[in-house]
C-alpha cells in the first residue's frame, strides 16, 4: 500500500511538473581544511554512508571535479608545479553552474573524475542522482555570486594554517606523487597568496564558521539537526516554503542514489 502511494505521488508530481528542490549547502575554506571531512562527518552522523546508494538522501560533491581541461603548455607548467590550481579561473564555473541547476531540477548529473597526478579528467564520470540535502565544497564554493547565491546554507572550514600546511604536505606526497620541494615551493608561491586573495575574503558570506573542522563536534552536530529538519519536512513545514525557497523532501525513488566524487 504505501509503495502505491508513493507510486501515485511521483506520478501525480511528474504530471503536474512539480519540482521538489533540494536543500543545496556550500561548503567552503583554505587548502586541506577539512572540508571533505566535515561533509564525510555529516554524512556518517546523519547515518547516511551505511545507507544503499538507491536509498540516500544525502549527496556530496567536490569543487576538485572540476577543474578546466588544460591545454599542453598548462599541463607542463602544471607536471612542474608552476600552475596555479588555486586562482578562481582553474575552475570550470560554466559546468559546475551547469550542473548545479540540473541538480535543482532535480536531474541525474555526470560528475568529471580529474586525475591529481596527471593534471587532467579521465575518460569516466561519477553518477549523483536526485537527492534532498546536496553538500558541494571546494575553496572557491563562495568566490562566484552566481554560484554562491544558490546555497541556502553557507559552511567555512577555518583551521590553522600550520596545520593545512602540514595536510596538504603528507597527502600532496601520499596521494600525488609530489616531492616535498615542490609542494612547498608551490604552496609559497601559489596556494599561500591566492587563500589570501581569493578563499579567506569569502569567509564574510557563510552563515556557520566550523573552527578545527570535523574535530569540532559541537558545530557539526548543529548543523546536522538542521539537515534532519529538512529532511523530516520540518523547516518546509514550519516556514511554508519561504525560507530560501525550499519545500518539502521528494518521495525517494529506488532507482535513486548519490555517490561521493573522487
Amino acid at each position: 500500500m504505501a509503495g502505491d502511494t508513493e507510486t501515485h505521488l511521483r506520478d501525480r508530481g511528474e504530471s503536474t511538473d512539480v519540482i521538489r528542490q533540494p536543500f543545496l549547502i556550500g561548503v567552503s575554506g583554505g587548502t586541506a581544511s577539512g572540508k571533505s571531512s566535515v561533509c564525510e562527518k555529516i554524512m556518517e552522523l546523519l547515518g547516511q554512508n551505511k545507507i544503499d546508494h538507491h536509498q540516500r538522501q544525502v549527496a556530496i560533491l567536490s569543487q576538485d571535479s572540476f577543474y578546466k581541461v588544460l591545454t599542453s603548455d598548462q599541463k607542463a607548467k602544471a607536471l612542474k608545479g608552476q600552475f596555479n590550481f588555486d586562482h578562481p579561473d582553474a575552475f570550470d564555473n560554466e559546468l559546475i553552474m551547469q550542473t548545479l541547476r540540473q541538480i535543482m531540477q532535480g536531474k541525474t548529473v555526470q560528475i568529471p573524475v580529474y586525475d591529481f597526478v596527471n593534471h587532467s579528467r579521465k575518460d569516466e564520470f561519477i553518477t549523483v542522482y536526485p537527492a534532498d540535502v546536496v553538500l558541494f565544497e571546494g575553496i572557491l564554493m563562495f568566490y562566484s555570486q552566481e554560484i554562491r547565491d544558490l546555497f541556502q546554507m553557507k559552511l567555512f572550514v577555518d583551521t590553522d594554517p600550520d596545520t593545512r600546511l602540514s595536510r596538504r604536505v603528507l597527502r600532496d606526497i601520499s596521494e600525488r606523487g609530489r616531492e616535498l620541494e615542490q609542494v612547498l615551493a608551490q604552496y609559497i608561491t601559489f596556494v599561500k597568496p591566492a587563500f589570501e586573495e581569493f578563499c579567506l575574503p569569502t569567509k564574510k558570506y557563510a552563515d556557520v564558521i566550523i573552527p578545527r573542522g570535523a574535530d569540532n563536534l559541537v558545530a557539526i552536530n548543529l548543523i546536522v539537526q538542521h539537515i534532519q529538519d529538512i529532511l523530516n519536512g520540518g523547516l518546509s513545514k514550519r516556514h511554508n516554503g519561504c525560507m530560501n525557497g525550499h519545500s518539502t523532501p521528494r518521495q525517494r525513488r529506488t532507482s535513486e542514489s548519490s555517490s561521493r566524487p573522487h
